[in-house]
């Protein structure tokens, strides 16, 4: 687990970083960092299981607004035919970044919730101390 959250810490940095250019760095970089700092932290052997589950619930409650939003998912699915989203973003094609958001935010609650589940077993292994009478 360790290098893999190395890895994500990484990623999520580059990811945060890349967001410099982005209409609203003001929202993705904290979402990215935010996971970065997670994935940290569990590199760390440190296991937050409220920040897991709060990041969680936030980033899906966002990736299922960007499911109905105005050039969300549906949208490209239905009127857009599922266009190749590795292309350069354009004013009249709005979709490609609001689709690649819904998609980071998905990256975002997969990679907090195999920490949480880590986490939950990690917990299970560790013995309980006995209280004395």
């Amino acid at each position: 687990m360790k290098i893999f959250n190395i890895i994500w810490v990484v990623l999520f940095v580059t990811f945060a970083g890349l967001q410099y250019n982005d209409p609203d760095p003001y929202l993705w970089m904290p979402i990215y960092l935010y996971c970065a700092w997670f994935c940290y932290l569990a590199a760390k052997k440190e296991f937050y299981p409220i920040g897991y589950a709060t990041g969680i619930i936030i980033f899906t409650g966002y990736a299922i607004y960007k499911i109905f939003d105005n050039n969300g998912l549906i949208d490209w699915f239905k009127f857009h035919h599922a266009e190749s989203l590795v292309q350069t973003m354009k004013a009249e094609k709005p979709w490609i970044e609001e689709v690649r958001e819904f998609f980071g935010l998905l990256i975002c609650v997969a990679v907090l919730a195999i920490n949480w589940i880590y986490a939950i077993r990690e917990n299970k292994k560790v013995p309980v101390k006995k209280r004395r009478r």
